[in-house]
């Protein structure tokens, strides 16, 4: 349970995939202008991440390991993903078109978020059992939806700034990331 807890902390606040890892930045810089909008694609990260892990999981120790398919290993961890996004796209334009409409051609880039197949492969790599390898997930998602919501909310009160034409926008942006990265850099002493 201890190892559990640790690995949440880890993959939230101290290797957080995009302050940490530079992982899934095209989505965390597109869809990080408004907060109800950042909660949303989250949300539905958690859900691909976390099933996605899950799934190439079992893939990878039930299928590729013991027919030695491993050199197939990338094709079907992107087909799983790229499955899960589907349903996921699915799912949210029928149960909240005004989500859907909000995240525009960024549900669909889920599929290509390297966060999510970074998290897979590297719970691959740490060979790390089926409970811990959905803690993984389940955790790196959180941080990925924390970063995202935060980006949000600073994006949101910079709107109203008075900031120098040359800041507005996306360097401004780059700028507030960066500073969240050294912000987090700050837990890296809590867990290895």
């Amino acid at each position: 349970m201890k190892t559990l807890f640790l690995i949440i902390i880890s993959t939230v606040f101290v290797n957080n995939f995009v302050l940490a890892r530079f992982l899934g930045l095209c989505p965390f810089m597109g869809v990080s202008r408004r907060i109800e909008t950042a909660t949303g694609m989250g949300m539905a990260v958690v859900f691909v991440m976390t099933v996605a892990a899950t799934v190439t999981w079992n893939i990878q120790n039930f299928i590729l390991v013991p027919f030695q398919l491993e050199y197939l290993q990338t094709i079907m961890f992107i087909l799983v993903i790229a499955s899960l996004v589907q349903l996921v796209e699915m799912f949210v334009r029928k149960v909240s078109p005004p989500l859907y409409q909000s995240l525009g051609i960024f549900l669909p880039l889920i599929t290509t978020n390297c966060a999510v197949l970074g998290v897979a492969l590297l719970t691959v790599q740490k060979d790390l059992g089926f409970f811990q390898t959905m803690v993984f997930a389940f955790g790196s998602s959180l941080g990925f939806t924390l970063a995202l919501v935060l980006m949000a909310g600073i994006r949101e009160v910079e709107e109203l700034a008075d900031v120098p034409k040359p800041f507005k926008g996306t360097a401004l942006a780059f700028v507030t990331a960066g500073l969240l990265s050294l912000a987090f850099m700050g837990f890296s002493g809590m867990v290895k």
